[in-house]
């Protein structure tokens, strides 16, 4: 049997991020969490709660997405398998709580 050949299928590397990259996102995971519970305790924030948690939590998944699971390195298709299907939950979730009164002004 014929082994195939390298030449017709060669292997694309990708530069990998560095320590120094996973520790400035780490830093930025950590400041992002601060900011939930900020966002949590603080009373003048609770008329957005949700909406502001929603997106503080969006923008932490594709941070890990991004760099932990090595998408930004990958394909743009595998980055939209997983961006797509978020934006879509959010949207739907923000309609569902826009039908059901979630975002009623409470007195």
């Amino acid at each position: 049997m014929q082994q195939p050949s390298t030449d017709e299928h060669p292997v694309v590397q990708h530069a990998h991020p560095t320590a120094g990259v996973y520790l400035r996102v780490a830093t930025i995971l950590v400041i992002l969490t601060v900011i939930e519970v900020g966002v949590f305790y603080v009373p003048a924030f609770h008329a957005i709660l949700v909406p502001a948690l929603l997106l503080l939590s969006a923008v932490k998944f594709t941070l890990v997405v991004m760099f932990y699971m090595h998408l930004k390195m990958d394909s743009r298709f595998f980055t939209f398998l997983f961006g797509g299907p978020l934006l879509l939950g959010l949207g739907m979730t923000m309609g569902l709580m826009f039908l059901f009164g979630a975002f009623a002004l409470r007195r």
